[in-house]
């Protein structure tokens, strides 16, 4: 019996998806836990429906590789970010609406909800986290102290902080009332990976592309855990709701858990081909889903937090440790210490079958990335039939609804960044040639039945259209510092005017007192 309540215990495979054709770089589940989304080098968004036998949804909108995706707090909404610069709000329906927000000047690198659903934060190579108003559709400020690539923006589960982090080594806290940055952990060890706050609020971790994970006490602003579990770079990490445990996926292949309390790795799993770019637990923390290189997204039955805290609580009593048995939202060791690697970690190695369901019927959204002249014709027919409005007032209604998949392979771009580029973007060389031959492609060309000349005409409209928003942008944010500065300017000329009058007033009403003349050079009026 206690043989069978340990296996009970572990981690084990429930499904697998693999309808991508290229490495899946973000993953979140629905708050219903109903649906699990997936984003992917092939630039489409993938909902896929947990119930058995139903079908999965493909969103094809973004031109460029989608790098996060998260589901809104009530689950109507999900918001993708991508490196075609764009953040992109989603209806997971049949109805597959999307709208686009656009601000930043290089790739958004991930995206994520306030706990309200009214705003979005979204970090970029822009080197600023921006924080959008989801129902106005407006941008509302820009937080920019990092001096390279933002990777990763979070909100605190309270909504008052943001944590954010990226190339330049640094964790930063912003206070979201005052859009000020006040603390900043530095890490010398590399580039910063990914953040995230525990469900309480009270701790920040953080990753690194030199395959350590930090956790930050945010009362005492003190590093109370480092890990160096993983042999290569960790691209993605989720704490349990319950504060107990964290998941974490690494370019070694392998998704590791971590036993918080205890301070030392649980288990190791196996069964990605490849790189492992990203983790998340379900709201509810009885799920997990990870997605990798090789295409595919593993969800697993987590199990392991079956354990009560009563057991918990005993397992801490035996220990020879002085420290003080753990609390519900404290995680410990208290004091900062490095845990590495131990044996005793449980080594699973799943057979990567999905023997409970069938592969979903997946149905298609949105514009495809290729196809011939006689696809691109029949793809214009179906969208004037099934035009979709978008609800909530988010304008740009009518996605065009198809029920084709994309012909031909999927693009990457080549990295100009080296080893701390994530793995999915080091690839693809075949894909980049084929792209520099054909050049670029835009939506106009899908949807529409002209010759090529028109096409061609049109995407450069397009791109010109693209590079003047960019441009007035830049000079509205030009024209907002000259106008601060000149206010400033003649407020303090104001001020002095005014207490050149005040002391020229005292020497005529001194003058006038002694009976003397007044002072000649005594200024009366400003000119």
């Amino acid at each position: 019996m206690p043989a069978m309540s340990s296996v009970m215990e572990d981690p084990a495979l429930e499904r697998h998806f693999k309808e991508h054709k290229d490495a899946v770089t973000c993953v979140d589940f629905n708050p219903n836990s109903k649906q699990l989304a997936s984003g992917s080098v092939d630039k489409s968004l993938m909902i896929w429906n947990l119930a058995p036998k139903a079908r999965a949804f493909r969103y094809v909108g973004h031109q460029d590789v989608i790098t996060g995706v998260q589901f809104s707090p009530s689950g109507d909404l999900v918001a993708t970010s991508s490196k075609d610069r764009t953040v992109r709000l989603w209806t997971p329906s049949t109805k597959g609406a999307s709208t686009a927000f656009k601000a930043h000047t290089a790739a958004v690198r991930s995206v994520a909800f306030s706990p309200d659903g009214l705003r979005l934060a979204t970090a970029s190579d822009d080197k600023s986290v921006k924080v959008w108003s989801v129902h106005q559709q407006r941008f509302v400020c820009s937080l920019a102290q990092h001096t390279n690539w933002v990777r990763c923006a979070r909100f605190s589960p309270d909504g008052r902080l943001i944590a954010s982090c990226g190339d330049d080594g640094t964790v930063r806290l912003w206070d979201t009332s005052t859009k000020h940055c006040i603390n900043c952990f530095t890490y010398y060890g590399g580039c910063e990976t990914f953040v995230g706050f525990n469900s309480s609020g009270t701790c920040v971790a953080s990753s690194g592309a030199d395959s350590s994970l930090k956790v930050w006490d945010l009362r005492t602003n003190k590093l109370i855990q480092h890990y160096q579990v993983h042999s290569a770079g960790i691209n993605s990490f989720s704490f349990h709701p319950s504060n107990n445990y964290l998941i974490s996926g690494s370019s070694d292949g392998t998704v590791k858990i971590l036993d918080l309390l205890e301070g030392r790795l649980i288990y190791t799993l196996h069964g990605h081909n490849g790189p492992v770019l990203t983790v998340a637990f379900s709201r509810a923390g009885d799920l997990f889903a990870s997605g990798g290189a090789g295409g595919q997204v593993l969800m697993w039955r987590t199990n392991f937090d079956i354990k009560s805290y009563q057991n918990v609580l005993q397992q801490h009593s035996r220990r020879s440790t002085p420290d003080p048995p753990p609390h519900v939202a404290d995680i410990h060791p208290r004091g900062p210490h490095l845990h590495l690697p131990k044996a005793s970690a449980i080594q699973i190695s799943p057979a990567v079958a999905d023997t409970r369901s069938t592969d979903p019927l997946v149905v298609e959204f949105g514009q495809s990335a290729r196809g011939t002249a006689a696809s691109r014709q029949r793809d214009a027919t179906v969208a004037e039939t099934h035009t979709f409005q978008l609800p909530l007032g988010l304008p740009n209604g009518g996605t065009r609804s198809t029920l084709t998949r994309p012909a031909g392979g999927w693009m990457q771009e080549e990295s100009t960044r080296g080893a701390a580029e994530p793995a999915w973007s080091q690839t693809g060389g075949r894909g980049r040639r084929e792209e520099e031959e054909r050049g670029p492609t835009h939506p106009l060309e899908v949807l529409s039945g002209h010759p090529s000349g028109l096409d061609s005409t049109l995407q450069h409209i397009v791109q010109q259209l693209d590079i003047l928003t960019q441009t007035v942008y830049v000079l509205e944010e030009r024209l907002t510092l000259t106008e601060d500065k000149l206010k400033g300017f003649l407020l303090n000329q104001s001020q002095v005017l005014r207490d050149v009058q005040q002391s020229g007033g005292r020497r005529r009403t001194q003058s006038e007192g002694t009976g003397g003349a007044p002072d000649s050079y005594a200024p009366t009026h400003a000119d």
